[in-house]
């Protein structure tokens, strides 16, 4: 079963970040939260493993938040709607006392929706997929880099976004072969599909940006316990609340 829909089911506060996972897949997100600190972290400097930012003017936004400060680096020309989405969220203080209401060590952490009760925030439409744009710059789901959260429809994401603890190349966009049917890449396997679902598996997630000071952070919130909260999983036990987000120079 596809777990992003039995969830859409359940409540209209599931989490806007469904990947389709398979159970190969799942299971090494599972065994990632049991493995210590000292097997999982990668290095502290993730620009050192992130190929080099796309050549354009960029824009800083401060995270503070209640375990440090995280500053992020945005490339408006690699995603323009993805970009101009986020700092509207970002100056109407949308992301103000939300949490990162989804941890993963491994793999991401997720935020800027929910509230410490997990009370989802309402947001404005939902902004159309960037994800192959942000490829053609060189712009991937690498470690580091930040990228929206979204639900299974590759058009539909909203204020809610993650950052990666790990090369996750896999939520890339994937450039389609001729034909129908199609073979693609889907969670590390090779999987053939009529083109028109090969399309909407392989759209990715949009990358817009990336850490650029405060990876120390980033690294004590990939590793706090979590807990189950209702329908939601990876949940910190303890809140970790973004106080405020604000464009710097």
């Amino acid at each position: 079963m596809n777990p992003c829909k039995s969830i859409r089911h359940l409540s209209r506060y599931a989490s806007r970040f469904c990947l389709g996972l398979s159970v190969s897949l799942l299971a090494i997100t599972v065994s990632a939260q049991t493995t210590t600190q000292s097997e999982t972290s990668p290095n502290p400097t993730p620009q050192v493993q992130t190929p080099p930012a796309p050549a354009q003017k960029t824009i800083k936004v401060q995270m503070k938040t209640s375990m440090g400060n995280i500053t992020l680096e945005l490339y408006p020309e690699s995603a323009p709607k993805t970009v101009d989405n986020f700092l509207h969220y970002v100056k109407k203080g949308q992301y103000n006392k939300t949490i990162f209401h989804r941890v993963i060590d491994n793999f991401m952490i997720q935020g800027g929706g929910m509230d410490a009760k997990m009370n989802e925030k309402p947001t404005d439409k939902p902004i159309p997929s960037e994800a192959a744009l942000a490829l053609k710059w060189g712009l991937k789901n690498d470690l580091g880099t930040i990228a929206m959260a979204r639900m299974s429809d590759p058009n539909s994401a909203r204020a809610q976004f993650y950052i990666n603890v790990n090369v996750n190349e896999f939520l890339d966009h994937q450039e389609l072969p001729p034909g129908d049917p199609v073979q693609i890449n889907k969670n590390g396997e090779t999987v053939t599909l009529p083109r028109i679902q090969a399309l909407n598996a392989t759209a990715g997630y949009t990358p817009f940006g990336r850490v650029i000071e405060g990876w120390d952070v980033v690294e004590k919130i990939k590793v706090v316990p979590t807990d189950v909260m209702s329908i939601h999983k990876n949940v910190p036990i303890k809140p970790i609340t973004i106080l405020t987000m604000k464009v710097i120079k």
